[in-house]
């Protein structure tokens, strides 16, 4: 059942409830505080006290009392490496109750669940595609899955009322549901997450022996390929080994490419600079190109080009702000945004994505209201 406008105008909302979720964490503690917002009667269970307690603190939810009317449905929010268990034991414990986990990975916890002779027809993976570069519960947003795609992925016994109901759910978060089978979304999730995620990291751990003086050249695409080497390593393991064979293969494709340009630029030749090395560097930037183009724009659609309109930013406290407002009162819409400051500066730049048939308009009409514009 979709979310719909009820005549008064409030939002109808598809998950009755009452909902138990297992692991009060980052990805638990956001779907409480999100369903309990909507009205939804939740529950919250983590092996450690102190965090179900925060996560209730936080509006995710009530501590789950043993005795209470069971749940309709169960959400698995632990790591990879436990979720099988949980989902087992969620079963069995729950027998009229819809399970579901929203781990990382998912062939190896449906193998798992299958092998454990457990009732497949009420478990139904999915995966939420969502969250920080922070973990925990301390971390968690109610808004965490506004607009960002939920795997449903069902298993060949599971109930056609359970993918329905998983829909339900991703809808009333806010999430944009779509099913796949349990191979095909690991293998999507090593291309489009976890080798990322081990890239970026092996990148930022050079930075541990990096020269002062080096960090303090640092920009913006530094900060924008480390962004997410701050996650958590344990979780990251789990996640990693849950689904080695996929990052495998991936990341053997990365190293081959990595080890052309690596040969390249050991063995330069004669002439400096050598044609064989500005060609394996140049075949690596088109393919990259190439890559790059393909990513989906914000709406999921074709990717689509935008003109950059860069404006200087005093560091100021509301000046972010006071440039939004200006963009908006000149009736024009931000595509996207990114952000450059370096160290020590006295003021950032804005790089604001515009439809290329707007950018020069709101250039003048933001010099004509007093920002500096950088360029167009």
């Amino acid at each position: 059942m979709d979310n719909t406008k009820t005549n008064t105008g409030k939002t109808q909302v598809g998950t009755t409830g009452p909902v138990l979720i297992i692991g009060a964490g980052l990805l638990g503690a956001s779907l409480g505080m999100r369903l309990s917002k909507l009205g939804v009667p939740v529950f919250l269970r983590d092996i450690y006290p102190v965090v179900s307690a925060l996560a209730c603190d936080m509006g995710a939810g009530q501590k789950w009392e043993e005795g209470g009317s069971d749940p309709a449905l169960v959400i698995v929010a632990t790591p990879p490496d436990v979720a099988a268990d949980q989902v087992i034991a969620a079963l069995k414990e729950f027998p009229s109750a819809l399970v579901t986990d929203v781990a990382s990975v998912k062939s190896v916890i449906l193998e798992e669940v299958a092998a454990a002779g457990a009732d497949l027809s009420r478990y139904i993976g999915s995966h939420p595609m969502a969250g920080r570069e922070r973990s925990g519960t301390a971390f968690a947003r109610e808004d965490l899955f506004e607009s960002r795609p939920w795997v449903v992925v069902p298993n060949q016994e599971t109930d056609p009322g359970a993918v329905l109901a998983m829909r339900s759910l991703a809808l009333d978060v806010g999430s944009l549901p779509l099913q796949l089978d349990a191979q095909t979304h690991d293998q999507s999730v090593a291309l489009v997450s976890h080798v990322p995620q081990l890239v970026s990291s092996l990148l930022a751990a050079q930075l541990a022996k990096a020269l002062p003086e080096s960090l303090g050249l640092s920009g913006q695409g530094l900060r924008d390929t480390t962004r997410i080497a701050s996650s958590d390593p344990a979780l990251w393991a789990a996640i990693i080994a849950g689904n080695a064979e996929y990052v495998g293969k991936v990341l053997r494709g990365f190293a081959d490419d990595m080890q052309q340009v690596l040969h390249a630029l050991e063995h330069p030749g004669v002439d400096i600079p050598s044609p064989s090395l500005v060609g394996a560097v140049t075949l690596a930037m088109r393919q990259g190109n190439l890559g790059a183009a393909r990513i989906p724009g914000k709406h999921g659609g074709a990717p689509r080009r935008y003109q950059e309109v860069m404006v200087k930013v005093p560091d100021k406290p509301g000046t972010l702000g006071q440039l939004f407002l200006a963009v908006g009162e000149t009736g024009t819409n931000i595509e996207d945004l990114e952000l450059e400051h370096s160290p020590g500066a006295a003021f950032g730049v804005a790089r604001l994505a515009i439809d290329p048939n707007s950018a020069a308009s709101l250039a003048e009409k933001l010099q004509v209201k007093g920002w500096e514009i950088v360029s167009v």
